[in-house]
């Protein structure tokens, strides 16, 4: 691949979009983005570039505020990051399904959306660095990003392509650079990340993408060896819950962060196709205390924690079974309604006025599981129509997506191949 170095006009980073979040957007985005990872699932080519410190100690942690996107038109969630010495700050989305973290650069040689914070320039930074092509960085980018290194002819750089389900993509120099996590956090140098010089796709106005994979060109596998090899989040409430804006989550990387909270942990299972993302195994679902009425293979089937996916995603008969259940006691108090694209389970009425929801809990091996409050279950499409935040996979997959994951502290200890769940860490 050749990044073509001709000039396109950009959009001015002090431009602000005055469109609403679109939520038919992001269903959009939620859907491509899952028939995205189960084509990785069924793709005979599999991916080795698992960080491989297994390390837990680290000489400390730090924590930054994660915020809900809803404000940055996105679904997802972020972070505010420090670039480049001295350190300009950013807003970047956290998904754990990615390996290569990126952000916008300029010149924007061919496109830059519009973004919250003024575009990054590399020539500013005193620690900028662009990779060769013959660095060892740009060799593992393969199995990073699933998409082979390109070469600047004018200058040998390595040129990267970053590529997401929902079409959305980053293509641009392969570069390093200091990172600051916190402006009083320490900050690390030679940090590998993406500058982006064509981005094109549903990434809200954020900067770009931090990468929390379990691999080595990853945020999480850059750190490990200064913090350890786990990191933990609370995502607060977003949607239905009318987020204050100053409400804040949390974003810890550090093997510190796992003794923070009384945590029920369920054991990572490896799976060679995408070794990078984080499976575990998913044995039961309850509605109002009672297992759903299905037979235990049916939750055989590859289940992914994702932070980048909003709504969370069943096989078919489990799905079919929750609704039966949900609606059967729903129902009783409120009156069903039109079902929402890919959210069939809808009901009127607004989530305040909903008072009788049976809670769901989601059960993983070994006892852990997050135990869904009306947070977690319901979300309120349109004024006076509220649907359950859950949907059928149209492929035998399950994906526990940020939705159900709010306001519960999330840990990702991975040097122990272990995930966490504790309620109550953030509002």
């Amino acid at each position: 691949m050749q990044l073509n170095l001709y000039h396109v006009k950009g959009l001015d980073s002090s431009q602000t979009s005055t469109s609403p979040f679109s939520f038919s957007d992001m269903i959009t985005k939620d859907e491509e983005r899952v028939r995205f990872l189960h084509s990785r699932l069924t793709n005979k080519e599999s991916a080795s570039n698992s960080a491989t410190t297994d390390k837990l100690g680290g000489p400390s942690l730090v924590s930054t505020p994660l915020k809900s996107g809803l404000s940055i038109g996105s679904g997802n969630y972020y972070v505010k990051i420090g670039v480049g010495t001295p350190a300009k700050y950013f807003s970047m989305i956290v998904d754990t399904g990615s390996s290569l973290s990126w952000l916008q650069c300029q010149p924007c040689v061919i496109y830059c959306h519009v973004q919250v914070d003024p575009i990054f320039t590399p020539s500013v930074s005193k620690t900028y660095k662009a990779l060769s092509c013959s660095s060892s960085q740009c060799s593992s980018l393969k199995s990073s990003t699933l998409n082979a290194p390109g070469c600047s002819n004018a200058t040998g750089a390595c040129v990267y392509k970053a590529s997401y389900g929902d079409t959305s993509f980053s293509i641009g120099y392969l570069s390093q650079d200091v990172l600051t996590l916190t402006p009083s956090a320490a900050p690390s140098s030679g940090f590998v990340y993406g500058c982006g010089q064509d981005n094109q796709g549903l990434f809200g106005r954020s900067a770009g993408i931090i990468g929390l994979a379990n691999d080595k060109l990853s945020m999480l596998g850059q750190l490990s060896n200064k913090y350890g090899n786990a990191f933990s989040y609370c995502l607060p409430s977003s949607f239905s819950a009318q987020p204050n804006s100053s409400v804040s989550g949390f974003l810890s990387i550090g093997a510190s962060s796992l003794s923070s909270s009384p945590y029920k942990f369920t054991p990572l299972v490896k799976n060679p196709k995408i070794p990078s993302l984080y499976f575990l195994g998913l044995t039961t679902i309850t509605v109002a205390g009672k297992p759903l009425g299905v037979s235990a293979s049916s939750y055989n089937v590859p289940t992914i924690i994702d932070s980048g996916t909003v709504i969370t995603r069943l096989p078919v008969a489990i799905y079919n079974a929750l609704k039966k259940s949900f609606v059967m006691i729903m129902s009783k108090k409120y009156a069903q309604a039109p079902g929402f694209s890919i959210l069939d389970t809808c009901f009127k009425g607004s989530v305040k006025e909903m008072s009788t929801v049976p809670e769901i809990r989601i059960i993983f091996r070994g006892g852990a599981g997050l135990e869904l409050k009306v947070h977690n279950s319901l979300v309120e499409i349109e004024k006076g129509t509220t649907c359950l935040a859950i949907a059928a996979s149209s492929n035998p997959i399950s994906i526990i997506g940020n939705y159900q994951q709010q306001t519960f502290t999330v840990a990702y200890d991975v040097a122990n191949s272990k995930i966490g769940f504790a309620p109550g860490g953030c509002q």
